[in-house]
């Protein structure tokens, strides 16, 4: 886990410990090759995110705003950005109409007949790997909706109302318990993993904490609201099918509905959101501000092709017999969980 901030004599503030921050931020951006899956930039981001979400480091409150790591969140932001915008494409840009936008973007996420992560878990993945993707999911799942609902203040109107419509059943409609990330929370019980938030952060791989920065980049930075917008809109448009594969796959290795209730809610669930998010959410938003067309695609491709990089990860190690993940020690923090 990410360990605590440090002791408030040497805060960042002051003018040394600013300074040698900006050089070893500068440096390990000049020195790496790339960004989504560099180790030491895609952790650092994950902690700053972090000091805004709570939970990870200890005594972060009053480290939230420090300029001096403001200022580095805001440098590899800047990098991790522009890495994106050169290597992520998309179809011809349509005209600023809500149904030609939608359109779009359920093409841009129509399901391929290729391999994919969520087919090699319905039919094929054992036990220890299934207990891997749990661990992999939990960067995001343990938080969701979160990085999205950063975008609700910064939209008006139709694109505000059809955020909120979707956050609110991630939010389980004003039940904790049925709160997307409390039934995942579930799900990692039942397994005997951890539940506690960031617990498995030093286990997963750089691209895994890339796809939560991805979007916790674009939620917070109010001049990418169309990218955040566009991300859950392809989020949604790519989450019925595998859930129910994912689903799938722990009911053949005999697991039950307290284990497989999470992805079987986001079977009927999300098939009902990529409708409000194609068209109410990311469509009305290109209608009402056309200026943000080309970021609601990008940010929608950045999700497919950051995702992508995430499950082809996992996929590739587990044909090749290797764990996806960074550390093997994962059935001893089961069996402390389970003591």
């Amino acid at each position: 886990m990410v360990g605590s901030a440090a002791p408030r004599s040497h805060e960042p503030g002051s003018a040394p410990a600013a300074d040698e921050l900006r050089r070893l931020t500068a440096a390990a951006l000049a020195a790496s090759t790339d960004i989504a899956t560099d180790e030491d930039i895609q952790l650092a981001l994950f902690a700053l995110y972090s000091l805004h979400y709570g939970d990870v480091i200890e005594h972060g409150d009053d480290w939230e705003w420090h300029p001096a790591l403001v200022g580095a969140r805001l440098e590899i932001e800047r990098a991790f950005e522009a890495s994106l915008r050169a290597q992520v494409t998309w179809a011809p840009t349509p005209a600023s109409v809500q149904e030609e936008v939608a359109a779009a973007l359920f093409t841009m996420t129509s399901p391929e007949g290729g391999p994919s992560l969520a087919r090699y878990i319905a039919k094929q993945a054992t036990d220890e790997q299934l207990r891997e993707f749990l661990i992999q999911r939990s960067i995001y799942t343990l938080k969701e909706a979160d990085p999205h609902s950063w975008g609700i203040p910064r939209l008006t109107g139709r694109a505000k109302a059809a955020l909120v419509e979707i956050q609110a059943d991630e939010y389980g409609q004003g039940r904790p318990q049925n709160v997307h990330a409390a039934v995942f929370a579930s799900t990692l019980r039942s397994v005997g993993l951890d539940d506690g938030y960031g617990a498995y952060v030093n286990d997963v791989p750089a691209i895994t904490l890339a796809s939560l920065n991805l979007m916790t980049m674009f939620g917070l930075n109010r001049r990418l609201r169309g990218a955040i917008v566009g991300h859950l809109a392809a989020f949604e448009m790519t989450s019925s099918i595998p859930s129910r594969l994912n689903g799938n796959g722990f009911r053949r290795l005999g697991y039950g509905e307290e284990t497989t209730r999470y992805f079987d809610i986001h079977v009927e669930a999300d098939a009902i959101h990529e409708q409000i998010a194609g068209r109410d959410l990311a469509g009305a938003l290109a209608e009402d501000e056309p200026e943000l067309l080309d970021d609601i695609l990008f940010g929608a491709a950045a999700c497919l092709t950051v995702d992508g990089w995430a499950g082809q990860h996992i996929l590739e190690a587990w044909e090749a017999g290797r764990s996806s993940l960074r550390l093997r020690d994962v059935e001893s923090r089961g069996a402390e969980v389970l003591q």
